[in-house]
């Protein structure tokens, strides 16, 4: 059972922070291992509670560890019952999620606790960067599923099947294979549309040229993420330019990955391949992210990024080329950084398929 408690309690002690609210959902599961869509969890140096309403009540007693479970109600608010916790304990001051929270909950729960807020800056941030081995074998069972049903679903790839209906053909193998549900939404673009970083998949036919396919399941709260670009019919010249500068690009920011390098450093090293090649102003984005509980995480593995690489850390290597109205080319792989070089999470071929 994921749980972080202990964790945040000594990252409390060594910013010198008395306390931390939290509500953010995610962050809530990655604290606690129970996952509710209401819930409020507070955290001093020395003790924890969990609050939610009593649809959660029962099974939140059964799952919780590490933190008092408490009902909130009509009569018994979140605020009320978090005000009389930090006034038996002297707290004056709680750090919370000022990346997550909305202004106006902000102002509200400011009103009816009557302490001062701090910013909890990177403190969770900092902790899901780190994935344990037991967190890092989920990421990896994650991924498994979402290969399977990748490699399940290229017999159901042709001229007469739609963008939409290979990404639902997608996701019902992610649900036979055993995933809770899709990371995200799939993304299917075909011939010119393979142009589009972040493009929708519509009901229109798949063509010839190239076929982007970005995936990932959840399982377990773990996030998978990969993308492959395989060729409907064979290839031109530029377009196998095109590929193999992708791929070679990856390669060299992979190169440098090891925890304590900055992240701009991996990024740039993969940006000098496609420079290089000519493409310079066609890869938009950043070599990658970190990917965890969330498909998104911390850190950024990009070229504005302020971050550095820590031992631990699962993100994605995925450097593009977007030849607008032409095509595009994405390859995206999940890597688990160490403190020597990285592991490559995928078992994918990365050779370019032609169908």
């Amino acid at each position: 059972m994921l749980n972080n408690i202990d964790r945040i309690k000594n990252a409390l002690l060594e910013q010198g922070l008395d306390a931390l609210l939290i509500l953010n959902p995610i962050n809530r599961f990655f604290a606690t291992g129970f996952y509710s869509s209401a819930g409020a969890v507070l955290i001093t140096r020395h003790s924890a509670w969990f609050f939610t309403d009593s649809r959660y009540i029962e099974a939140a007693e059964n799952a919780v560890m590490g933190a008092r479970v408490n009902q909130v109600t009509h009569d018994s608010t979140y605020t009320e019952q978090i005000k009389t916790i930090l006034a038996e304990h002297g707290i004056t001051s709680v750090a919370i999620e000022e990346n997550t929270i909305t202004y106006s909950a902000y102002r509200d729960w400011r009103k009816k606790l009557k302490v001062k807020f701090a910013p909890a800056k990177s403190l969770i941030s900092d902790l899901r960067m780190y994935k344990s081995a037991i967190d890092l074998e989920k990421i990896k069972k994650a991924e498994r599923i979402a290969e399977k049903s990748f490699l399940e679903t290229m017999p159901c790839i042709s001229e007469d099947i739609t963008e939409k209906e290979l990404a639902a053909e997608m996701l019902y193998r992610f649900l036979k294979n055993g995933a809770d549900d899709k990371a995200f939404d799939t993304i299917v673009l075909s011939g010119s549309r393979t142009s589009m970083p972040h493009g929708e998949p519509e009901s229109v036919k798949i063509g010839k040229g190239f076929l982007t396919i970005d995936f990932g399941v959840k399982l377990n709260g773990w996030c998978s993420d990969t993308t492959r670009t395989l060729c409907i019919g064979e290839p031109d010249e530029e377009m196998i330019k095109v590929y193999e500068t992708v791929l070679k690009a990856q390669e060299a920011g992979i190169t440098e990955i090891r925890a304590g390098v900055k992240c701009r450093a991996v990024d740039a090293k993969a940006r000098a391949v496609i420079e290089k090649a000519g493409y310079g102003e066609y890869f938009g984005h950043g070599f990658g992210h970190g990917v965890g509980l969330e498909v998104h995480e911390a850190p950024n593995v990009s070229k504005s990024s302020k971050d550095s690489l820590a031992g631990g850390a699962v993100i994605s290597a995925e450097p593009g080329i977007y030849l607008p109205g032409r095509y595009g080319v994405r390859i995206e792989d999940l890597l688990y950084v160490t403190e020597t070089c990285c592991e490559n999470i995928t078992g994918l071929t990365k050779k370019l398929i032609v169908l």
